[in-house]
């Protein structure tokens, strides 16, 4: 990858098919795009969709239910939580 040193931009290389390369420049075209500002313009939300579904954390159904009850009906704190909260009172206030 090139970096322009005085726009700090990029520039990302890549090779495909001619067939594809038309495909790209006709869309942009009816889009009253150029090809970079077309492919950008759909290369990156679909980038950030796929990062998003990546960091996303996915139950099971079953987890999910495990989660979902839990929240209906937590369970009763335990000592250390006990003991966590009065730290937390005592600092705080």
């Amino acid at each position: 990858m090139a970096t322009d040193s005085t726009t700090g931009k990029v520039r990302l290389n890549f090779q495909l098919s001619s067939e594809h390369k038309r495909l790209l420049e006709r869309a942009a075209s009816i889009s009253g795009q150029s090809v970079s500002e077309f492919a950008i313009s759909k290369l990156l939300p679909l980038a950030a969709e796929t990062v998003a579904d990546a960091e996303r954390t996915h139950l099971s159904a079953r987890d999910r239910d495990l989660f979902l009850n839990m929240l209906d009906s937590p369970p009763e704190p335990n000592d250390a939580l006990r003991r966590a909260a009065e730290r937390y009172r005592e600092r705080c206030g």
